[in-house]
């Protein structure tokens, strides 16, 4: 196991089973593991515990976007238990950070006011950084619909910024949050998650100085900002429910669950590769009842730029993803002039129909939902 071990990606029945945790599980075909084999295994959970806990020893990290729902959850969980040397909170918002320095009093802890869309103010940023989190972007699909010059400006020119500054000053590693709007993007927001997914893949061929860059891919997050939750807590007031589509399903992850996933990844990655992890799916018509189980629900059609299901993985990814216990892998198809790569996992074959969240083989249930929004 390479990524090391990390909470589950969404609370349920599973939550907490150490098997499950551990990866102790009957391999295909029905035989149950060795005891030698347990042994060996927990062997190594521990070896890579040991080693995510110094990911950040004498590190300095910054986050972009780091004001945010992702930015301000990462803050709490990397000063807590990875003690980085520094981290940066790079972002736009001076009323964000405001509150935010009165949230985190760590003295390791730096804000920067900036915008990725302005390169020397990035280059500024990140003298003596040794990691980047990418996480700023502009995300709410309606508005990018109907503002697309200025999406392309932060999600496509803030990341060409974001690359170019990290190799100039020789970043050891980074990597971009991506959204499952980019897998065959149907909307201006998808299509500028994949045009920047595909630039930080290839800036691994231009770095001179060795510079690592690698995506992470994931659904919905449960308590983000934008999320569908506080809409729907808001209409239940008035005891109607708008939902777009009665069959509508989308991937959910919880916030602690997704900054831990990206965490893992940082200590994984060898450069090129998008990790995705594997997430339960739900139903929104499901998540209206959760909140609002009295309130009636009207559907009021599908809004610009939106998809009925989610996709995470395409048909046609399958040639480079290998599947993992928890994640899958998507390798790039471009060579790049370093040694060969060796990452552990199930090649797919060409019987892959994709990772869609409606043809997921986890469901979160009405029950469960309702314990994740309280």
């Amino acid at each position: 196991m390479i990524g090391g071990v990390f909470p589950s990606l969404c609370s349920g029945p599973l939550a907490g089973d150490p098997e499950r945790m551990r990866g102790v599980t009957p391999p295909l075909g029905g035989t149950r593991m060795s005891r030698l084999s347990r042994v060996k295994i927990d062997e190594e959970v521990v070896k890579e515990e040991r080693k995510m806990k110094e990911i950040f020893k004498n590190k300095t990290v910054l986050v972009t976007g780091g004001t945010g729902s992702f930015g301000q959850k990462f803050a709490e969980v990397a000063l807590k238990r990875y003690k980085p040397k520094k981290l940066i909170v790079f972002s736009r918002d001076e009323m964000k950070q405001f509150e935010m320095r009165r949230k985190f009093s760590s003295a390791n802890i730096r804000y920067f006011i900036g915008d990725v869309r302005d390169p020397d103010r990035l280059n500024r940023a990140l003298h003596d950084v040794d990691y980047i989190v990418h996480a700023a972007a502009l995300k709410i699909v309606p508005s990018a619909e109907y503002n697309p010059f200025e999406v392309v400006k932060t999600n496509i020119i803030g990341a060409e910024n974001v690359i170019n500054t990290a190799i100039d000053n020789g970043i050891k590693k980074v990597i971009a949050l991506s959204t499952d709007k980019a897998a065959n993007p149907v909307n201006l927001y998808g299509a500028t998650k994949l045009c920047a997914e595909k630039m930080f893949i290839a800036a691994n061929n231009y770095s001179p100085y060795g510079t690592k860059f690698s995506v992470v891919r994931y659904g919905n997050v449960l308590g983000s900002r934008g999320s569908v939750v506080p809409f729907f807590k808001e209409c239940r007031k008035k005891g109607k429910i708008p939902i777009t589509d009665k069959r509508m399903t989308r991937f959910w992850v919880s916030l602690d669950a997704g900054v831990d996933f990206v965490i893992s990844c940082i200590g994984e990655m060898k450069g090129g590769e998008v990790f995705v992890p594997k997430l339960p799916s739900m139903k929104i018509v499901d998540l209206a009842r959760a909140i609002a189980p009295g309130c009636k629900i009207e559907v009021v059609g599908v809004r610009p730029g939106e998809k009925m299901h989610e996709t995470l993985i395409t048909k046609d990814d399958f040639r480079c993803t290998v599947e993992k216990r928890d994640r899958y892998i998507t390798c790039p198809e471009v060579v790049f002039r370093r040694k060969k790569r060796v990452i552990s996992g199930k090649l797919l074959d060409d019987s892959f129909e994709g990772y869609t969240s409606d043809k997921n083989d986890k469901w979160l249930t009405v029950a469960e939902l309702k314990k994740l929004i309280r």
